[in-house]
């Protein structure tokens, strides 16, 4: 997890930061102490790390679209973006359980996709699994999104605020 490249991934998103993690009104002391700084996620080890105060305080394991590798370019590529976002909605009325949304697509993901005639396409959470049918047990079923359990869905769900950090790398 310390590796230099990774340290500096992480040094450029806070760099990229430009607005706090903007806690829920009414928080308890306790549940404001849970809201994290930033999110940082790893495609190829398949791990997300909630941060606090530069301290990773939880990690869980999640699959991605049918198409994992690389940046997601246009839609329908199954594919989950790279680079630094925002968690910009919530949705706790989703198709999947409970849904954190990411702020893709940027203006250089809709500027490249333009370039290239196609549409970068959009709708990209964090989020649970699917409200309907039985889950199948496959790896790497969604459309592009970061699928967690249930359970870690909720865990998350609780220490995300809007405008949060999110930092995606391959």
């Amino acid at each position: 997890m310390n590796t230099p490249s990774r340290r500096a991934f992480v040094a450029t998103g806070l760099a990229f930061l430009a607005t706090p993690a903007l806690a829920a009104p009414n928080l308890s002391l306790r549940e404001a102490q849970q809201i994290v700084d930033r999110i940082v996620v790893f495609k190829e080890s398949r791990r997300l790390y909630l941060y606090k105060d530069d301290r990773a305080v939880r990690n869980y394991r999640f699959d991605l679209g049918w198409s994992p590798i690389g940046h997601k370019q246009f839609e329908g590529d199954g594919r989950t973006p790279e680079g630094a976002y925002m968690i910009n909605r919530r949705n706790p009325n989703s198709n999947f359980y409970l849904s954190l949304g990411i702020s893709y697509p940027n203006v250089n993901d809709v500027a490249y996709a333009q370039a290239n005639g196609r549409s970068p396409g959009g709708d990209i959470f964090i989020h649970g699994w699917r409200n309907y049918g039985p889950y199948r047990g496959r790896r790497d079923w969604t459309a592009g999104c970061i699928a967690v359990t249930n359970r870690h869905m909720t865990d998350i769900w609780s220490r995300v605020a809007t405008n949060t950090l999110i930092l995606i790398q391959p």
